[in-house]
């Protein structure tokens, strides 16, 4: 998928209430896109995302247990969620007040589109 048509999913992912921002990263940390608020910096994040889904993995194996296709962390200040999105992770951080099921439905819908414009 090209750049820009990755910017115009997360942009219109970031337009869900709550969303304050997303992104695509490589299994390695790599940013490959992004459309973050600017309190965040990408490559912070892309390394963070990447060694948090790997360790959750590595300790699901342990377990003979798929690996995770969704993680979310509730903080103070928000929420991200680290979704499996086949050509890498999909980023996306929230605001502390939001409906979960409308931030992973969206999500969902995000991962299609992304997988779709391959």
């Amino acid at each position: 998928m090209r750049r820009r048509n990755m910017h115009e999913v997360l942009s219109e992912l970031n337009k869900t209430s709550g969303v304050t921002g997303s992104m695509v990263v490589g299994n390695d940390g790599i940013v490959i896109a992004a459309d973050l608020d600017t309190s965040y910096e990408g490559d912070t994040v892309g390394a963070l995302a990447a060694s948090i889904t790997a360790n959750i993995q590595k300790s699901l194996n342990r377990l003979d247990t798929s690996p995770p296709k969704q993680v979310m962390i509730e903080a103070d200040e928000g929420k991200l969620f680290f979704t499996d999105a086949n050509l890498g992770i999909l980023v996306v951080t929230t605001a502390k007040e939001v409906n979960i099921g409308l931030v992973r439905l969206e999500i969902k819908n995000a991962i299609s589109r992304l997988k779709v414009n391959k």
